[in-house]
């Protein structure tokens, strides 16, 4: 899609209701970056409900059941900090990738909704080990890779979620 990654075999061009028919590249960019963002969510998700289901030392342990019910059971400063560290986390992200809407585009445009020319949805600069593939082959095959992970771990949380609501026992 647009030359960027994510067209992957057996799939390819996957657009079954096209929903990408006459969407600019702006646009088109705006659909990978939610893509990008929820696949990290998720992925950090089954990790999470991996994790926190079988071993919690935090909050004394006393965070127990299925991973649906965790939330109810933790401290209101944690959900205070945690929001803090999204908002954090999300602020740099608009300022990063995105056009500030007022004020930066001298033709009195609409940047709403706008992502940067110079920008790649998901790629925040942050590098600190130097992972980052220079090559262009290598890099399109790691943001696939990245990409496939993200949209399993997307249906796999929706599967955790229901088998726990379903079951009202823990998954792992």
């Amino acid at each position: 899609c647009a030359g960027l990654a994510g067209s992957t075999a057996p799939m390819g061009q996957f657009d079954p209701l096209n929903k990408l028919e006459g969407k600019d590249l702006n646009q088109i960019k705006l659909y990978r970056e939610a893509e990008i963002t929820h696949g990290r969510v998720s992925m950090l998700a089954v990790l999470g409900i991996a994790v926190g289901e079988n071993f919690n030392p935090l909050f004394d342990g006393k965070i127990t059941g299925p991973a649906i019910y965790h939330f109810q059971q933790v401290p209101g400063i944690f959900w205070t900090s945690l929001v803090f560290a999204i908002a954090c986390a999300e602020g740099f992200r608009l300022t990063y990738g995105w056009v500030n809407p007022v004020g930066e585009d001298e033709t009195g445009g609409d940047n709403l909704w706008t992502l940067r020319e110079d920008y790649s949805p998901g790629d925040l600069g942050f590098d600190p080990l130097g992972l980052k593939p220079t090559d262009a082959a290598e890099l399109t095959a790691r943001e696939n890779k990245e990409l496939n992970n993200g949209r399993l771990a997307m249906i796999a949380v929706a599967g955790i979620v229901v088998q726990e609501l379903i079951t009202g026992e823990k998954i792992f």
